[in-house]
């Protein structure tokens, strides 16, 4: 690919200090938002180093796992490192794609940095998914593997009315948790005792199979398929990380259910 040489030394007319500080920013930013689209650590790396490379990079050494990105980029006999600390991931394979055609037309056309930060803005806030959409999918699953498990329709139609219970959570409480660990058990204890409620009420028939499909909106299917993914890549530390991550939800959801049962028992 050939680099235009004269764009890259007047780009926003700054030093060459500057300018690799910059190409660096970008080159995480766009990382930073791929991992925590739940994207793979091989992309991430592979992504930085081809934005870094399309600006005239001669080398760039990049080490990412699920929790931090460190880059280090030789460029017009500077070199320059930074670190990204990354919080929290989510699944939105909508959004990867948006940065991955990003990713793309930066190597092929690159942009100014400006340009680049204003569509990663557009990006990061993409096309936020309306409430019914989401609820029905909640709805949907909860209630369908309720009875899909033995239980009665009554039972799925309880199950469902949890599944609201555990959509709203996610929708407004999970965005200001700090502990992922302590919000999965929250989360699965008021599911729990939203079903012991039902079932005291004489509202379901079986409140076990109640219970088995609200675990199935909470239990981490996908961060447990992306932590074989990384192993079977080859990325043994992100691996066992989301793994561990992975496991340690699935203990808490449980404790969350068991412990709204205790309770349900001691109050009965």
């Amino acid at each position: 690919m050939e680099i235009r040489t004269a764009d890259l030394q007047n780009m926003d007319g700054e030093g060459a200090e500057a300018q690799n500080e910059k190409i660096l920013t970008i080159a995480l930013d766009v990382g930073e938002q791929i991992l925590m689209c739940g994207g793979e650590v091989s992309r991430v790396e592979d992504t930085i180093q081809r934005i870094c490379a399309g600006y005239g990079a001669g080398r760039t050494d990049v080490f990412a796992i699920t929790s931090s990105i460190v880059v280090t980029m030789h460029r017009g006999g500077g070199c320059v490192t930074q670190t990204r600390r990354i919080n929290g991931s989510e699944t939105d394979f909508s959004r990867m794609e948006a940065l991955n055609a990003l990713s793309r037309r930066i190597c092929s056309e690159r942009p100014d940095t400006e340009t680049v930060q204003q569509e990663l803005k557009i990006i990061s806030v993409g096309n936020r998914q309306g409430v019914f959409p989401g609820l029905s999918g909640y709805l949907l699953g909860s209630g369908s593997f309720a009875v899909f498990f033995g239980g009665s329709v009554r039972d799925g139609i309880c199950a469902m009315l949890c599944g609201i219970l555990i959509f709203f959570m996610d929708r407004r409480v999970r965005r200001i948790w700090d502990s992922r660990l302590l919000y999965a058990m929250l989360c699965s204890f008021l599911a729990g005792v939203c079903a012991l409620i039902f079932d005291r009420m004489g509202l379901c028939r079986d409140v076990d199979k109640v219970m088995i499909g609200d675990i199935m909106l909470l239990i981490p299917g996908i961060a447990l398929t992306n932590a074989l993914r990384d192993l079977f890549m080859g990325d043994t530390i992100s691996g066992l990380l989301r793994l561990l991550e992975a496991l340690l939800q699935a203990a808490a959801i449980a404790c969350g259910f068991a412990l709204a049962i205790y309770l349900g028992g001691v109050f009965a």
